[in-house]
């Protein structure tokens, strides 16, 4: 590794893959793991806003696997006659796990009766635009799959990542004392 953060490698608009190769930055591939490293600086800023401490323990471990799904998604099929490079093994106990924090917010919230505009706290504003920018990730994730084999397991875990991030919001929503505002559609006239 170089002790720059520059390389010029990507001057002419390519980047280099994990394992080999070079794509165009706008490549599917590129924008997969790039928004999966925008969710995650997301979560991270959303972190500095929450109250609640499980959920900061929370995420925190999610920006981990961010890091491992972003090295898996940032790293093609290899090419004949190559071995795959060395990656972390993905977190395929998190999804369930996602599922008991949702159960558990679930027992500390009032049931939803009608959709919610996106806000309240800081901490859930915070965490619903890190839900947002999940669900815009797994669809870059989606596009990258209709072209290249991946692990399914992506699309699993950004789809049970934004459940939890909806639930989180509305949880740190109740634990600093503001109702979820239901949306009112306007009357047809």
């Amino acid at each position: 590794m170089t002790d720059r953060i520059y390389t010029r490698t990507g001057d002419s608009g390519e980047t280099g893959l994990f394992g080999g190769g070079r794509v165009s930055k706008d490549h599917p591939r590129v924008e997969a793991y790039g928004s999966i490293d925008e969710l995650n600086a997301i979560i991270g800023w959303a972190m500095l806003h929450t109250h609640h401490d499980a959920t900061r323990a929370r995420l925190a471990m999610v920006q981990s696997d961010l890091f491992t799904l972003g090295a898996h998604l940032a790293t093609p099929p290899p090419r004949p006659g190559r071995r795959a490079p060395k990656l972390p093994a993905l977190p395929v106990s998190r999804p369930a796990e996602m599922e008991s924090w949702m159960d558990e917010a679930e027992e500390l919230i009032e049931p939803l009766r009608a959709f919610i505009l996106p806000g309240g706290s800081n901490g859930a504003a915070a965490l619903h635009v890190a839900r947002t920018v999940c669900r815009r990730a797994e669809r870059a994730v989606v596009t990258l799959h209709a072209e290249s084999a991946i692990d399914p397991f992506a699309l699993i875990f950004l789809n049970r990542l934004s459940d939890y991030l909806f639930m989180a919001a509305r949880l740190e929503n109740r634990i600093v004392g503001i109702i979820d505002h239901p949306w009112e559609p306007e009357s047809p006239e």
